[in-house]
């Protein structure tokens, strides 16, 4: 059996449970949160905690979420690269770490973009001004990577194409010395 098969057969049910431990975690976070005043735990307190036991079971359940979330991202990725070595060589294509690089770059992204998005509105409802400020900061900090991100896919892509530009201009230049000589 071949590396990438091995690879595939190992990540794929591993990424396939994560994803469905990190539904039902997601799923049990969110319906404890929803139900926190009408649950009958919503009168049991733990010092330190101002919610009390529901919102120590909803930080629980979302810990837990982003666990197998992590591990799912994680396997995804090798995934990913699998899949975008057999896309890269289907397409012809003799540079192996540029394109891959880029397909990486667009998936860190969606990463962040996704990170972002989850993490803005739980830090904002940090009470006074510094769920405020870590929100903004989450958002700015997220928009500097992508656009880090999108530089480095231009300049893989200029690179890509500068080299394939050469190459059909050395081409058509010795056609065009074949043509004079012949």
């Amino acid at each position: 059996m071949t590396k990438i098969r091995r690879e595939v057969r190992a990540r794929f049910p591993r990424l396939t449970m994560s994803l469905v431990m990190t539904v039902i975690f997601g799923v049990i976070g969110h319906v404890v949160w929803q139900t926190r005043e009408i649950t009958p735990l919503k009168d049991i307190t733990i010092p330190g905690i101002e919610g009390g036991l529901v919102t120590l079971i909803w930080i629980v359940a979302l810990a837990f979420t982003a666990i197998f979330l992590i591990r799912a991202l994680s396997d995804a990725l090798v995934l990913i690269d699998i899949l975008t070595d057999i896309f890269i060589k289907r397409l012809g294509i003799t540079e192996e770490k540029s394109p891959k690089r880029a397909a990486r770059d667009l998936i860190y992204i969606i990463v962040v973009i996704l990170i972002a998005t989850a993490l803005s509105p739980i830090v904002g409802t940090i009470e006074g001004n510094m769920g405020a400020w870590l929100s903004t900061a989450i958002i700015y900090i997220g928009l500097g990577i992508i656009i880090i991100l999108i530089y480095d896919m231009g300049r893989i892509f200029y690179g890509i194409i500068e080299s394939r530009a050469e190459s059909l201009a050395d081409r058509l230049s010795k056609i065009a010395e074949q043509e004079e000589d012949g």
